[in-house]
């Protein structure tokens, strides 16, 4: 694997995966549009690094933001191998041993796995070659990105936040996102249900501080580690470890016992004081496409920085998918899809989380189906392990069909019996959900189409070619309406509260669809159909949004909910784009940055479902 990340950055150059811009920059919004532009290029586009910015570092951003790159990141040639190495060790370690033989077949794959373990050294690591302490201790010498032009300051938007249980000394290895406030300051945004959470609820019972040490950069596998859902109690630098086939090296911290990787590029090192009020933090143009509003958060204080010579500052920007997170939910998706059929539910066969997902509010699984009901068991089980507990939407289907193919899925959910192939039910949702009038709780949908026959005929649509607007809907959209039997209809561009979509479908006639999504207007002609699929997912409550119509028609309403009206949520938060002047000032420098031919930005299609001039509506 890479000694460093500088090495991996020089890996990419010869893969042909990277590109540097020279041209100076600004990590206030520069930064970010042109990364947008980048990632949703085809395939992920490039890896960027920005060799002039407005500090003394370097930024590199998108370096895992494509299959292939995602893969280099972890040393393989396909994500798949890392999956099928996980399914080989499991069957070994597990399968039954009948013989004192066979059990001794065992201990050189015990022997193994040992090397796998995180190793304490002594002395300085690399990570440590510059300090600053005191009076040195600045945030702003670091090229921290402000990426959208509604977020409140700029972000360390790739941190291995490390902090300790004081109870049981087990560390965790998380990344929750870091607003600077000043120099010495951030907020800190680990979410009620994640282990940095626990682990400062426990400092509070105990009415200490709390010490948690930030590293930043090294060998891509940390990061990529820090993400992945590990079971709690399980040590992130043991999956490191198992993902390099060597074990990572870790060093004392300046200022407290937590030990980090000798090789990172930069140490934050600090503390959090339960005691203390929590800071206002936020908003955060974030990976959901819309922005996380403001809440109170605890607040990391600053001790000592430190970093290596000819360090390089990783960052990532987050908004509107595709972006450079979605390539890491698929990594996550392939290396768990194992684990999962082992501990939760062995008849899974297959896991695809669609980028219109944004990883939890959609995901389809194939199951081999051996009874009736078994689609209801593997949907409320998948609802209760690890961090499928965000997932929203679920589609449930035979192993006998591809269930990555959008056509396949059409076909069978043309032939869903939709009172039947319901399974609906409440709980945990991802705090980030904005559709939700209860912050991290709301409805849960699946699709059982285990039972599909596809040779079975389809109903008849009847669509006009022309409709009259009726009820609050303006217009209808049928690019859909064959291949999923699902009409798309745009309400009236006032965005009314009330629609009557059942007086519309009948006043114009139409009959035999099965589906029926209602978006605003404004997404109207603008939006593809990645798009639609996208803002379906994020902008509904599946137990307030989702409702069969009295024709038999499931309806689902994708449309921006007025706050604080009826069930709806109290805040209701704007999309994540660029300001015009930022699209502008890239626009005209772009052939100063060596990027090839120009990249249109992505958000001037989203400014037409702004809401308001702010974060949120």
């Amino acid at each position: 694997m890479y000694r460093n990340l500088q090495e991996f950055v020089e890996q990419l150059e010869r893969e042909g995966e990277l590109i540097r811009v020279s041209a100076p920059v600004s990590s206030r919004f520069e930064i970010a549009e042109l990364t947008d532009r980048m990632a949703k290029s085809a395939g992920g586009g490039k890896a960027l690094l920005f060799e002039n910015t407005d500090s003394d570092f370097p930024v590199l951003t998108n370096m895992m933001g494509s299959s292939r790159r995602m893969a280099m990141a972890l040393g393989v040639e396909r994500l798949e191998d890392i999956a099928q190495r996980i399914d080989s060790l499991l069957k070994d370690a597990l399968s039954p041993k009948a013989s004192l033989w066979e059990k001794m077949r065992m201990l050189p794959l015990l022997a193994d796995m040992s090397k796998w373990f995180p190793q304490s050294v002594a002395g300085r690591g690399a990570c440590q070659e510059v300090v600053w302490q005191g009076d040195e201790v600045d945030l702003e010498r670091l090229p921290m990105l402000h990426s959208w032009e509604s977020d409140g300051g700029a972000f360390v938007t790739l941190p291995m936040v490390n902090t300790i249980d004081p109870e049981t000394g087990v560390r965790n290895v998380g990344m929750y996102r870091m607003q600077r406030f000043d120099k010495q300051t951030t907020g800190m945004h680990w979410h009620v249900h994640k282990t940095g959470a626990r682990h400062y609820d426990a400092y509070k019972r105990l009415g200490q501080r709390m010490p948690v040490v930030v590293a930043l950069g090294g060998d891509p596998a940390y990061t990529y580690a820090a993400t992945a859902p590990m079971p709690d109690n399980m040590d992130e630098y043991l999956l490191a470890g198992f993902l390099r086939q060597k074990p990572v090296k870790l060093v004392k911290a300046l200022t407290c016992d937590i030990r980090i990787p000798e090789d990172c590029d930069f140490v934050i090192e600090g503390y959090v004081d339960p005691q203390e009020a929590k800071a206002v933090e936020g908003d955060f143009g974030d990976h959901t496409g819309f922005y996380s509003l403001k809440d109170l958060y605890p607040r990391f204080h600053v001790t000592c920085i430190t970093h290596r010579r000819g360090a390089i500052y990783p960052a990532t920007v987050v908004g509107v998918p595709p972006q450079e997170d979605a390539y890491i939910a698929e990594a996550t998706e392939k290396i768990f899809l194992a684990p999962i059929r082992l501990a939760v539910q062995p008849e899974v066969k297959d896991l695809w989380m669609p980028i219109e997902g944004t990883a939890h509010n959609l995901a389809i699984i194939s199951i081999d189906k051996r009874y009736t009901g078994q689609a209801h068991k593997v949907a409320q089980s998948m609802w209760g392990a690890g961090q499928m507990m965000f997932n929203k939407y679920m589609v449930v289907a035979s192993s006998q069909y591809d269930i990555r193919s959008f056509s396949m899925l059409g076909r069978l959910l043309r032939r869903a019996d939709l009172k039947r192939d319901i399974i609906r039910s409440e709980g945990i949702l991802d705090v980030l959900d904005h559709a939700t009038a209860t912050c991290g709780f709301g409805g849960k949908l699946a699709f059982d189409l285990t039972s599909i026959d596809l040779n079975s005929d389809v109903e008849p649509i009847a669509v006009p070619r022309m409709a009259k607007p009726m009820g609050g809907v303006q217009l209808f959209d049928t690019r859909f309406v064959e291949e999923y039997g699902l009409l798309i209809i745009y309400a009236e561009e006032s965005r009314p509260i009330e629609v009557d979509v059942e007086a519309y479908l009948e006043h114009n006639g139409i009959k035999g669809v099965k589906y029926v999504a209602l978006f605003d207007y404004q997404a109207a002609g603008v939006m593809t159909p990645n798009d639609l699929l996208w803002l379906a997912m994020a902008n509904s409550d599946p137990r307030r949004d989702v409702r069969l119509l009295a024709g038999g028609e499931l309806l689902l309403d994708a449309r921006s909910k007025h706050p604080g009206v009826g069930e709806n949520p109290a805040r209701f938060p704007n999309v994540v784009m660029s300001s015009t002047d930022t699209i502008r000032l890239v626009d005209e420098r772009w052939a100063e940055y060596g990027l090839g031919e120009k990249i249109e930005s992505p958000s001037r299609r989203y400014r037409k479902l702004w809401l308001s001039a702010k974060a949120e509506w």
